[in-house]
């Protein structure tokens, strides 16, 4: 048995839980935030069947689209007083996944 850790943007977290539930897989979801730009993620965990793993990161990845955003870095990253930044383009979306093993599963 495997559990999955997904990290994905609050805009995917609906259409990758409901094709997840589709798919017959049960999923506790986390609130949780991101460091560098202070966004909103959802942290999702679910327990499957070795043999599933790969099912799961296919829906995973099909339904965590990557985007373009921009930001500007805050005050306390050495920007000079008075002074306002530019904009950069960052890269956000898509999922970080960890699989790891499980000894043990109960359900009560």
């Amino acid at each position: 048995m495997k559990m999955i850790i997904a990290i994905i943007q609050d805009e995917d977290a609906g259409e990758v839980i409901s094709c997840l539930n589709d798919a017959e897989f049960q999923v506790t979801r986390l609130a949780t935030k991101g460091g560098f730009l202070h966004s909103g993620n959802t942290t999702l965990l679910t327990g499957v069947a070795d043999e599933k793993v790969d099912e799961v990161l296919k829906i995973i990845e099909d339904n965590s689209k990557a985007r373009t955003q921009y930001a500007t870095l805050p005050s306390s990253c050495g920007a000079m007083h008075g002074f306002i930044l530019a904009p950069i383009e960052v890269k956000v979306g898509g999922a970080t996944v960890f699989v790891l093993d499980v000894e043990q599963f109960h359900k009560f």
